[in-house]
């Protein structure tokens, strides 16, 4: 096994797409990704995984059924399963987000912005 250290600006700086997770590593059946969001997501939601959302650069929204939480650099928050949430980035943001590998990233919607198969990089 080839042990390896993961640098996060390398890997943003890899790619310039939005709303499209790439995968960085793996542990006990999680996926890390990094994406870069912009614009307004989908409310959604995954009906047997949570999901953490830790931003690394920027700042982000995720409006919930009864709130809208803002999180900054260095923030994280861990949306639990089956709860309704739509990320929005006013200006690009950077994250690190922690999923069991079996989660679509739109959750229980398929649009525009679902990606099946996801970069390793």
């Amino acid at each position: 096994m080839d042990i390896k250290k993961v640098n996060l600006h390398e890997k943003f700086d890899s790619f310039t797409e939005h709303w499209s997770p790439k995968i960085v590593g793996e542990l006990n059946g999680q996926h890390v990704k990094v994406a870069k969001f912009k614009g307004e997501f989908v409310m959604h939601k995954h009906e047997h995984e949570d999901e953490m959302f830790m931003v690394i650069e920027g700042a982000l929204q995720i409006e919930l059924e009864n709130k809208t939480l803002h999180i900054n650099a260095g923030e994280f928050v861990v949306i639990p399963k089956g709860t309704l949430h739509k990320p929005i980035a006013l200006e690009e943001v950077k994250v690190l987000l922690f999923e069991p590998n079996t989660t679509l990233n739109t959750g229980n919607v398929e649009n525009e912005f679902t990606v099946k198969d996801l970069d390793i990089l």
